[in-house]
């Protein structure tokens, strides 16, 4: 089968460990679920394992993708949960198993002909979602919900900011946030990336760092150090930062002094459990949200999906149509 394999890390050159070749089919095996992918999406994530950031170089080769979705050997049409774990060592929360893994971390991942993955792990795909749309939503959209719903506890007329607005996990919690019935800000660098989160369900945008009309209850930040002082200043007292990511930075002033004075909360969040996935499907079927598709590229042409992720030129999610 076809798949792209990281065959190489590079921090500098990540591309240059990118390799679409030809591999052996997964065999099946007690437990897990073979399914030929239709389609799957691009994360960040598959180009820090290729830089070699946060994948040891053993579990080199590894073939990339953690979202994706498909047909399974007996016809049925799922999409993946990619987090895979044992949820009774994370006191019935996967994502709390100090084991866990993504999807392409441990086990090959999506971006091939075929991937095999734990029967926990696939979830039937609702007929009204598209392979593509499905194929976005492991990932960034599971990882939003519970951002909003689980950890924020986001509730109708909440206040939210949107750090970083046009990314995957930022227009995913802009569309979820205004879909719970919150009031929705959201920064972006450009013009044309605050117009992309205004399409998202922003109610208001702005360039980074300006102050907002009012403060807000919840600040959404996968940005890190380029935004966290201002996210500090955007809560009212008693608000909460919730944050999963740092893409500019791990180390910001921590602003003790106002997070205590002001009884701020800042919380930590990765992944999504299954049952949270599964809230996420119903949410998108009766809200009519769905997600925000920047393009799709055939599998042959991943390496040039790659160079726009890494350049910053995708608003939304792209699209890998595998078959």
């Amino acid at each position: 089968m076809r798949a792209a394999v990281a065959v190489a890390q590079s921090m500098e050159d990540p591309l240059s460990g990118l390799s679409l070749r030809e591999i052996p089919d997964p065999e099946e095996k007690p437990g897990w679920t073979r399914l030929r992918v239709r389609s799957a999406s691009l994360n960040p994530h598959d180009v820090w394992t290729l830089r070699g950031v946060g994948h040891p170089a053993e579990r080199i080769p590894m073939v990339l993708g953690c979202d994706g979705a498909g047909v399974t050997d007996a016809g049925d049409e799922v999409v993946i949960h990619p987090v895979l774990g044992d949820p009774n060592r994370g006191g019935g929360d996967v994502t709390l198993d100090p084991g866990r893994a993504l999807l392409s971390e441990t086990v090959n991942g999506s971006l091939a002909d075929f991937v095999l993955v734990p029967d926990a792990c696939v979830v039937p795909k609702p007929t009204w979602l598209s392979f593509d749309d499905a194929a976005t939503l492991g990932i960034v959209w599971g990882t939003a919900y519970r951002m909003l719903f689980t950890r924020a506890r986001l509730k109708a007329g909440d206040r939210v900011l949107v750090q970083g607005a046009s990314g995957g996990v930022g227009s995913a919690a802009i569309s979820l946030a205004r879909a719970a019935g919150a009031r929705v800000f959201a920064t972006a660098r450009t013009e044309a990336k605050r117009a992309f989160a205004l399409e998202a369900g922003a109610h208001e945008t702005f360039e980074n760092g300006v102050r907002l009309p009012e403060r807000v209850d919840i600040v959404v930040d996968t940005v890190g150090e380029a935004t966290w002082a201002h996210s500090l200043r955007s809560l009212q007292p008693g608000g909460v930062i919730v944050t999963c990511g740092a893409t500019t930075g791990n180390m910001p002033p921590a602003e003790l002094n106002r997070i205590f004075y002001q009884q701020l909360s800042v919380i930590g969040s990765t992944g999504s459990t299954r049952a949270e996935f599964e809230a996420l499907l119903r949410l998108l079927e009766a809200s009519g949200v769905r997600p925000h598709v920047d393009s799709v590229v055939p599998l042959d042409d991943i390496a040039s999906g790659f160079q726009r992720l890494i350049d910053g030129d995708v608003r939304g999610k792209l699209v890998v149509r595998v078959s």
